[in-house]
Protein backbone atom coordinates (compact mmCIF):
# COMPACT_ATOMS: atom_id res chain seq x y z
CA UNK A 1 0.00 0.00 0.00
CA UNK A 2 1.35 3.45 -0.91
CA UNK A 3 2.22 6.15 1.61
CA UNK A 4 -0.88 8.23 0.81
CA UNK A 5 -3.18 5.38 1.79
CA UNK A 6 -1.11 4.47 4.86
CA UNK A 7 -1.38 8.05 6.11
CA UNK A 8 -5.09 8.23 5.29
CA UNK A 9 -5.89 4.93 6.99
CA UNK A 10 -4.04 5.97 10.14
CA UNK A 11 -6.17 9.12 10.32
CA UNK A 12 -9.36 7.08 9.79
CA UNK A 13 -8.51 4.68 12.63
CA UNK A 14 -7.77 7.54 15.01
CA UNK A 15 -10.97 9.47 14.20
CA UNK A 16 -13.34 10.31 17.05
CA UNK A 17 -15.33 13.18 15.52
CA UNK A 18 -18.79 11.66 16.01
CA UNK A 19 -19.65 11.16 19.72
CA UNK A 20 -22.76 9.07 18.97
CA UNK A 21 -20.81 6.64 16.79
CA UNK A 22 -17.87 6.40 19.19
CA UNK A 23 -20.26 5.56 22.02
CA UNK A 24 -22.11 2.97 19.94
CA UNK A 25 -19.04 1.15 18.64
CA UNK A 26 -17.66 0.95 22.20
CA UNK A 27 -21.00 -0.43 23.40
CA UNK A 28 -20.95 -3.14 20.71
CA UNK A 29 -17.35 -4.05 21.53
CA UNK A 30 -18.16 -4.58 25.21
CA UNK A 31 -21.61 -6.15 24.82
CA UNK A 32 -20.46 -8.90 22.46
CA UNK A 33 -22.61 -11.51 20.78
CA UNK A 34 -22.56 -14.82 22.61
CA UNK A 35 -20.63 -16.65 19.89
CA UNK A 36 -17.90 -13.98 19.97
CA UNK A 37 -17.50 -13.64 23.74
CA UNK A 38 -13.89 -14.82 23.65
CA UNK A 39 -12.88 -12.46 20.85
CA UNK A 40 -11.40 -8.99 21.17
CA UNK A 41 -13.45 -6.63 19.00
CA UNK A 42 -11.66 -4.15 16.76
CA UNK A 43 -14.01 -1.43 17.97
CA UNK A 44 -12.50 1.40 15.91
CA UNK A 45 -13.29 3.04 12.55
CA UNK A 46 -12.82 0.74 9.55
CA UNK A 47 -10.50 1.53 6.65
CA UNK A 48 -10.88 0.40 3.07
CA UNK A 49 -9.20 -2.74 1.77
CA UNK A 50 -7.93 -4.14 -1.51
CA UNK A 51 -6.00 -3.20 -4.64
CA UNK A 52 -5.16 0.52 -4.49
CA UNK A 53 -4.23 0.38 -8.18
CA UNK A 54 -7.60 -1.11 -9.11
CA UNK A 55 -10.23 0.43 -11.37
CA UNK A 56 -13.26 -0.65 -9.32
CA UNK A 57 -14.40 0.73 -5.97
CA UNK A 58 -17.11 -1.15 -4.06
CA UNK A 59 -18.87 1.01 -1.48
CA UNK A 60 -21.09 -0.13 1.37
CA UNK A 61 -22.83 2.11 3.88
CA UNK A 62 -20.98 1.22 7.09
CA UNK A 63 -19.23 -1.63 8.93
CA UNK A 64 -21.51 -4.33 10.34
CA UNK A 65 -21.85 -4.36 14.12
CA UNK A 66 -20.46 -7.87 14.54
CA UNK A 67 -18.69 -8.09 11.18
CA UNK A 68 -16.28 -5.27 10.40
CA UNK A 69 -16.57 -3.70 13.84
CA UNK A 70 -15.52 -7.04 15.30
CA UNK A 71 -12.90 -8.18 12.79
CA UNK A 72 -11.34 -4.87 11.77
CA UNK A 73 -11.90 -5.34 8.03
CA UNK A 74 -14.79 -4.14 5.91
CA UNK A 75 -17.28 -6.84 4.81
CA UNK A 76 -15.61 -9.53 6.92
CA UNK A 77 -17.04 -12.11 9.29
CA UNK A 78 -20.77 -11.84 8.60
CA UNK A 79 -23.38 -13.33 6.28
CA UNK A 80 -23.33 -10.40 3.88
CA UNK A 81 -19.62 -10.95 3.31
CA UNK A 82 -20.18 -14.69 2.77
CA UNK A 83 -22.46 -13.95 -0.17
CA UNK A 84 -20.45 -11.01 -1.51
CA UNK A 85 -17.14 -12.83 -1.67
CA UNK A 86 -18.65 -15.94 -3.16
CA UNK A 87 -19.76 -13.71 -6.04
CA UNK A 88 -16.51 -11.73 -6.25
CA UNK A 89 -14.54 -14.98 -6.36
CA UNK A 90 -16.84 -16.24 -9.08
CA UNK A 91 -15.77 -13.37 -11.37
CA UNK A 92 -12.11 -13.55 -10.25
CA UNK A 93 -12.06 -10.23 -8.40
CA UNK A 94 -11.10 -11.99 -5.14
CA UNK A 95 -8.69 -14.88 -4.67
CA UNK A 96 -11.03 -16.76 -2.33
CA UNK A 97 -14.76 -17.12 -1.73
CA UNK A 98 -14.84 -16.07 1.93
CA UNK A 99 -13.78 -13.21 4.19
CA UNK A 100 -13.55 -14.43 7.79
CA UNK A 101 -10.79 -12.41 9.45
CA UNK A 102 -7.91 -10.07 8.61
CA UNK A 103 -5.41 -12.94 8.53
CA UNK A 104 -7.31 -15.24 6.17
CA UNK A 105 -5.18 -14.45 3.10
CA UNK A 106 -7.90 -12.59 1.17
CA UNK A 107 -6.73 -10.43 -1.73
CA UNK A 108 -8.64 -8.36 -4.27
CA UNK A 109 -7.67 -7.92 -7.90
CA UNK A 110 -8.47 -4.66 -9.68
CA UNK A 111 -10.82 -3.60 -6.87
CA UNK A 112 -10.88 -1.72 -3.58
CA UNK A 113 -13.72 -1.92 -1.08
CA UNK A 114 -14.74 0.66 1.52
CA UNK A 115 -17.70 2.20 3.32
CA UNK A 116 -19.19 5.68 3.10
CA UNK A 117 -19.35 5.74 6.90
CA UNK A 118 -16.35 4.34 8.76
CA UNK A 119 -18.20 3.41 11.99
CA UNK A 120 -21.36 1.40 12.56
CA UNK A 121 -24.36 3.69 13.28
CA UNK A 122 -27.26 2.78 15.59
CA UNK A 123 -30.02 1.16 13.56
CA UNK A 124 -27.83 1.40 10.46
CA UNK A 125 -29.01 5.00 10.13
CA UNK A 126 -26.28 7.66 10.11
CA UNK A 127 -26.96 11.34 10.69
CA UNK A 128 -26.16 13.83 7.95
CA UNK A 129 -23.34 15.39 9.96
CA UNK A 130 -21.80 11.95 10.56
CA UNK A 131 -21.77 11.23 6.84
CA UNK A 132 -20.31 14.66 6.17
CA UNK A 133 -17.48 14.00 8.62
CA UNK A 134 -16.65 10.76 6.79
CA UNK A 135 -16.98 12.29 3.33
CA UNK A 136 -13.55 13.86 3.88
CA UNK A 137 -12.08 10.35 4.15
CA UNK A 138 -14.17 9.13 1.21
CA UNK A 139 -12.97 12.07 -0.87
CA UNK A 140 -9.35 11.18 -0.15
CA UNK A 141 -9.93 7.51 -0.96
CA UNK A 142 -11.32 8.47 -4.37
CA UNK A 143 -8.45 10.93 -4.92
CA UNK A 144 -5.86 8.28 -4.04
CA UNK A 145 -7.39 5.62 -6.29
CA UNK A 146 -5.57 6.93 -9.35
CA UNK A 147 -7.00 4.35 -11.77
CA UNK A 148 -10.61 4.48 -10.56
CA UNK A 149 -13.18 4.05 -13.34
CA UNK A 150 -16.24 2.47 -11.70
CA UNK A 151 -17.96 2.72 -8.32
CA UNK A 152 -20.34 -0.10 -7.36
CA UNK A 153 -22.69 1.12 -4.64
CA UNK A 154 -23.87 -1.79 -2.48
CA UNK A 155 -27.37 -0.78 -1.43
CA UNK A 156 -29.56 2.31 -1.78
CA UNK A 157 -28.11 4.19 1.18
CA UNK A 158 -24.56 3.70 -0.09
CA UNK A 159 -25.78 4.76 -3.55
CA UNK A 160 -27.43 7.90 -2.15
CA UNK A 161 -24.26 8.67 -0.18
CA UNK A 162 -22.14 8.46 -3.33
CA UNK A 163 -24.55 10.72 -5.21
CA UNK A 164 -24.61 13.23 -2.34
CA UNK A 165 -20.83 13.26 -2.22
CA UNK A 166 -20.49 14.03 -5.93
CA UNK A 167 -23.22 16.66 -5.82
CA UNK A 168 -21.54 18.36 -2.87
CA UNK A 169 -18.02 18.23 -4.27
CA UNK A 170 -18.39 18.36 -8.06
CA UNK A 171 -20.61 19.88 -10.72
CA UNK A 172 -23.09 16.99 -10.74
CA UNK A 173 -26.75 17.92 -11.11
CA UNK A 174 -28.20 14.87 -12.84
CA UNK A 175 -31.34 13.39 -11.27
CA UNK A 176 -30.70 9.77 -10.39
CA UNK A 177 -32.59 6.98 -8.67
CA UNK A 178 -31.53 3.63 -7.28
CA UNK A 179 -32.31 0.68 -9.51
CA UNK A 180 -30.22 -2.50 -9.47
CA UNK A 181 -27.92 -2.60 -12.48
CA UNK A 182 -28.49 1.03 -13.48
CA UNK A 183 -25.32 2.85 -14.56
CA UNK A 184 -24.75 6.60 -14.29
CA UNK A 185 -21.88 8.78 -15.48
CA UNK A 186 -20.24 10.79 -12.71
CA UNK A 187 -17.68 13.59 -12.90
CA UNK A 188 -14.02 12.59 -13.37
CA UNK A 189 -15.16 10.01 -15.99
CA UNK A 190 -16.32 7.63 -13.28
CA UNK A 191 -19.25 5.23 -13.67
CA UNK A 192 -21.68 4.66 -10.78
CA UNK A 193 -23.36 1.24 -10.74
CA UNK A 194 -26.35 0.67 -8.47
CA UNK A 195 -26.35 -2.75 -6.80
CA UNK A 196 -28.56 -4.42 -4.23
CA UNK A 197 -26.86 -4.85 -0.88
CA UNK A 198 -25.64 -8.45 -0.33
CA UNK A 199 -27.65 -8.71 2.89
CA UNK A 200 -29.30 -11.94 4.09
CA UNK A 201 -32.68 -10.22 3.72
CA UNK A 202 -32.11 -9.49 0.03
CA UNK A 203 -30.67 -12.96 -0.61
CA UNK A 204 -33.37 -14.84 1.31
CA UNK A 205 -36.21 -12.98 -0.40
CA UNK A 206 -34.72 -13.63 -3.83
CA UNK A 207 -34.22 -9.96 -4.60
CA UNK A 208 -30.61 -10.84 -5.38
CA UNK A 209 -28.90 -14.14 -6.07
CA UNK A 210 -25.44 -15.28 -7.15
CA UNK A 211 -26.30 -15.23 -10.85
CA UNK A 212 -27.63 -11.64 -10.75
CA UNK A 213 -24.78 -10.37 -8.62
CA UNK A 214 -22.06 -11.99 -10.72
CA UNK A 215 -23.69 -10.65 -13.89
CA UNK A 216 -23.57 -7.12 -12.47
CA UNK A 217 -19.89 -7.53 -11.58
CA UNK A 218 -19.13 -8.80 -15.08
CA UNK A 219 -20.80 -5.71 -16.56
CA UNK A 220 -18.78 -3.50 -14.21
CA UNK A 221 -15.54 -5.18 -15.27
CA UNK A 222 -16.32 -4.48 -18.93
CA UNK A 223 -16.74 -0.77 -18.17
CA UNK A 224 -13.05 -0.45 -17.38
Amino acid sequence: MNLSFLKLNKSIIKCGKCPRLVKFRKKISSEKRKQYQNETYWGKPITGFGDVDGKILLVGLAPAAHGGTRTGRVFTGDRSSDFLYKCLHGVKISNQSYSNNINDGLKLKNAYITTALKCVPPGDKPNKDELNNCFNFFHNEIKNLKNLKTIIALGKIAFDSCVSFFKDNYDFKEKVHFSHGRIYSLPKNINLVACYHPSPRNVNTGRIDEKKMKQLFKVALKLN
